[in-house]
């Protein structure tokens, strides 16, 4: 899994650990079995690597509100 993180660093990504807890944010380091993510307001979450069940990459696209005409 580290491996596969690795490829991730400085790219935002969702992480899912088991079946309720889903993380976002972009990825500083993984090293030592920790994945290192800092999410939108800046504050770094420590994420156990063997805990993770599914990575997927985040596409940043905006959302505007309001209608499109």
């Amino acid at each position: 899994m580290e491996e596969l993180l690795k490829q991730y660093v400085g790219k935002k990504i969702d992480v899912t650990c088991g079946t309720n807890a889903v993380y976002r944010g972009d990825v500083i380091s993984i090293e030592g079995g920790i994945l290192k993510l800092r999410d939108d307001e800046g504050k770094v979450v420590n994420i156990a690597a063997d805990k993770i069940t599914v990575v997927c990459e985040c596409s940043d696209s905006s959302t505007r509100p309001g209608f499109i005409v």
